[in-house]
């Protein structure tokens, strides 16, 4: 039923797509499970409803159920530290000769 394996970090949280067979279905399971949804829902060709929802790899037998299919999309945590990593560290300004200048007003203090 799922696509999901559980290599991530335990506390990790996993961009999932959630499938289901009909709006009933999927309105009942992100009650039940009061998940983090991202986007809005979306509707197949076929008549499936789905979202994007974020969890854990704890949680995905929670989502998992008769009627709904669970897709791993990627790790957002994962995504994060990468991002974070692409950050520079330093203070940009600190040289004297690398002060901001412009048409703005210089407020003194």
């Amino acid at each position: 039923m799922s696509a999901v394996p559980n290599e991530p970090h335990h506390d990790d949280i996993l961009r999932l797509r959630v499938t289901a067979r009909d709006q009933d279905t999927l309105r009942a399971l992100l009650r039940d499970t009061r998940s983090d949804t991202g986007g809005r829902p979306y509707v197949e060709a076929d008549g499936r409803i789905g979202i994007d929802v974020y969890a854990t790899a704890a949680k995905v037998p929670t989502l998992e159920r008769e009627g709904v299919t669970v897709t791993r999309i990627g790790n957002a945590s994962e995504a994060g530290r990468a991002a974070q990593a692409e950050v520079g560290t330093g203070d940009r300004f600190a040289p004297a000769d690398a002060v901001p200048r412009g048409l703005a007003a210089k407020l003194a203090g």
